[in-house]
């Protein structure tokens, strides 16, 4: 359940109790007109119908430039409200409303001083667990990166045909795995690298259960965020990290290893691709959609051309693949 709190000119009143009423939300307080005019208004809604009741208020506040909307969590109500439902008849849509989901990974997305020092400092912790072969620390590095962030944002921003975030979470992204490269190449030149490191030779090695593995990493990832199972979600980063790979990539590059390079580059490449992928899908089964008609048309062009680029390019990964085995099995 969350708490929604609508600051709104006093004359929207008879409005918003309609729409309080109309979608039967558990209850209503109203507050007296302040000075200003504006009269405080809050409804206790409950998950199913919350998404309904954000269009509503949007809709009729949506043009207004002293309106607010605000999202409040709560943490437990008494007494607890009646179930109308069982669980198991309620709908599969997201838990999360698409402006929570906006709020949460529009975060992942952005490029500044943080994101890239996180990315610098996990990418030395990955370099040094994989050339010693540790993989505690592999296992923290992979949780501390921020990388797999832009790549949620990608799928989500196609969703909704958000060009904007679509353009930020691209560059947020190349932004993140070129530096992680830039510094292991760096790293693999300045630091002896012994091949005998089982866990730097795993990220060289790409099959066709990488690829499965990618997608159900990514479709579990955003199935996670929209339930509001973020302790699911650091799982997921461990399942699918993407700096190992890009670690590697740089290292082996650094370090004049190109063969074995050409397999770190097609793994990190098969979990960006997979990862986004699974992640668009998984957005488009969780019910997440625009607003308006207008926008869910843009959104319907923008996710049609993004999901066969994304088809296209993991086919392409599928058949380099299966002839990269052929040729190492010959």
């Amino acid at each position: 359940m969350r708490i929604i709190e609508i600051v709104a000119d006093a004359g929207h009143h008879d409005t918003l109790a309609g729409i309080a009423e109309q979608h039967e939300v558990t209850d209503v307080w109203c507050g007296l007109p302040g000075a200003d005019g504006r009269q405080v208004l809050r409804m206790l809604v409950d998950d199913e119908s919350r998404q309904a009741v954000l269009d509503a208020l949007q809709a009729v506040l949506g043009s207004s430039d002293n309106a607010r909307i605000l999202i409040l969590p709560v943490d437990a109500v008494l007494p607890r409200p009646a179930q109308d439902q069982p669980e198991a008849e309620k709908g599969s849509s997201t838990q999360t409303t698409r402006e929570e989901l906006y709020d949460r990974i529009e975060r992942g997305a952005r490029l500044d001083s943080n994101f890239l020092l996180m990315v610098a400092l996990s990418t030395i912790v990955a370099s040094i667990g994989l050339i010693e072969n540790n993989i505690a620390v592999v296992i923290g590095a992979m949780v501390i990166a921020p990388l797999l962030g832009p790549n949620i944002s990608l799928a989500f921003a196609t969703s909704l045909g958000d060009n904007g975030l679509i353009l930020k979470s691209l560059k947020t992204n190349v932004a993140g795995i070129g530096l992680a490269l830039s510094m292991a190449i760096v790293i693999g030149r300045l630091w002896p690298m012994y091949l005998d490191s089982s866990e730097l030779l795993l990220r060289t090695d790409v099959g066709l259960d990488s690829v499965t593995l990618a997608l159900a990493s990514g479709a579990a990832a955003v199935l996670s965020i929209t339930t509001s199972l973020a302790s699911t979600l650091v799982g997921v980063m461990v399942a699918v990290a993407l700096l190992p790979p890009a670690a590697t990539l740089g290292m082996m590059l650094g370090g004049g290893q190109y063969e074995l390079a050409t397999g770190a580059g097609l793994l990190l490449a098969v979990n960006v691709v997979c990862v986004t992928l699974a992640a668009k899908l998984m957005f488009l089964l969780r019910g997440v959609k625009p607003r308006t008609w207008l926008e869910k048309r843009r959104a319907r062009q923008s996710f049609t051309t993004y999901i066969l680029i994304w088809i296209i390019l993991l086919a392409v990964l599928v058949a380099v693949i299966m002839l990269r085995g052929r040729l190492v099995a010959g």
